[in-house]
């Protein structure tokens, strides 16, 4: 894999690590601003929607630039949002840099998609594109866990500063290594780009981005206090877990890649099946200690061995003028489902369901997205057979 493919890698290790940090951390900022628990979690679904907003925006906005200088100029907007957030003193101020933040990481990944498989052969491209969201599973594999234990120590203010030295870094890794490349190339026109938003496949890998991963961020937004309080364990020993969630997704990633690579479309429907059967299984392994970190691993290998696929078949079934919105969309679709998995968990605790229902409740969701799996994968046996 060439050099550049790893340049964009660290990118999304900025990325990811402020976009998961805030929920190892939402009993801190709670307890620090006055608010409650689900109204902290609006931190991660006020992130979510920023990124549904700004990913077709910033796309757009930028597509008449090289892919390098868009690289650079997302970033920085990204470094500039986490020093506001580490500043701000209230918690709608807090949101409003959450946000900010936000615009730029959706039109990140779906640029950083087009750049990744541009580099690579065809039989790769679902590998690059693994390779490249490799740096958001690390995130959760080592930023997020010690991002939780700086705001456990130094207070959740601190995170926010340590994000900010990320962004900074990751500004010159993609300024030295990401190659200039060509003058970007005369744009389509607009409607030409948005008229792929109107083909009925590239609608439903959508839909199916934004349920497979509704389900997960129920679970994961509160992840710190279903393991403290429904688990047993210490708020010592959230971090800890969070290292082995972060590890499975690390490992279901690149599993989800290689798969992709093989057959796109068993892996499409198989990894989503999967992770359907893990939240179900979640529900009753979270109230066992030994349990709970085992459905952790399972539950972040299931959830990133969709990502390759999904963002693959949205990809495959693009193509053309509008295949770098379609891709930024799909990025803005797992974002939309991270705001609505947030808000739902957040209901489940304050309708009085209690901790203990979220999984099961949550799990629903990507049962709705495989059931879009099978429609989608139909349709398309039928056009074939059509036209044969």
């Amino acid at each position: 894999m060439p050099l550049a493919l790893y340049a964009l890698t660290v990118g999304a290790f900025g990325i990811g690590v402020t976009e998961f940090v805030i929920m190892g951390l939402l009993m801190q900022v709670s307890a620090d601003l006055g608010v409650s628990i689900p109204t902290a979690g609006w931190l991660m679904t006020g992130y979510a929607l920023g990124v549904f907003v700004g990913a077709p925006i910033m796309t757009l906005a930028t597509r008449r630039l090289p892919p390098k200088a868009t690289l650079l100029i997302l970033m920085a907007i990204f470094t500039i949002g986490n020093l506001g957030a580490a500043l701000a003193p209230t918690f709608g101020l807090v949101l409003s840099a959450r946000i900010l933040t936000a615009l730029a990481h959706g039109a990140f990944f779906g640029v950083g998609s087009l750049v990744a498989v541009s580099l690579v052969p065809p039989e790769r491209k679902a590998s690059a594109i693994a390779i490249m969201f490799t740096g958001l599973t690390l995130a959760t594999l080592l930023g997020v866990p010690f991002g939780a234990w700086l705001g456990l120590a130094f207070g959740w203010r601190s995170t926010f500063w340590a994000v900010t030295a990320i962004g900074a870094v990751a500004l010159v890794v993609l300024a030295l290594l990401v190659p200039k490349g060509e003058k970007a190339a005369q744009p389509a026109a607009l409607k030409e780009e948005f008229s792929v938003l109107a083909r009925p496949q590239v609608q439903l890998g959508l839909a199916m981005t934004v349920l497979g991963f509704g389900g997960v961020f129920a679970v994961f937004t509160y992840i710190q206090p279903i393991l403290t309080e429904l688990a047993g364990f210490s708020k010592a020993a959230v971090s800890p877990i969070l290292l082995v969630f972060g590890a499975g997704l690390v490992a279901g990633n690149l599993l989800g890649g290689r798969w992709a690579d093989k057959t796109l479309n068993a892996a499409l429907a198989g990894s989503i099946a999967i992770l359907t059967v893990v939240m179900l299984a979640a529900g009753w392994a979270f109230h066992d200690k030994v349990g709970a970190v085992l459905a952790a691993f399972l539950l972040g290998a299931a959830a990133f061995a969709t990502v390759a696929p999904l963002q693959m078949r949205v990809l495959s079934q693009a193509g053309g003028a509008g295949q770098g919105l379609a891709s930024s969309l799909n990025i803005a679709a797992f974002n939309l489902g991270n705001a609505i998995g947030a808000a739902l968990g957040g209901a489940v605790i304050a309708h009085g369901l209690g901790l203990s229902a979220i999984a099961p409740i949550a799990a629903l969701v990507p049962l709705g997205a495989l059931v879009l799996a099978g429609v989608s994968l139909g349709l398309e046996r039928r056009t074939r057979l059509a036209t044969a």
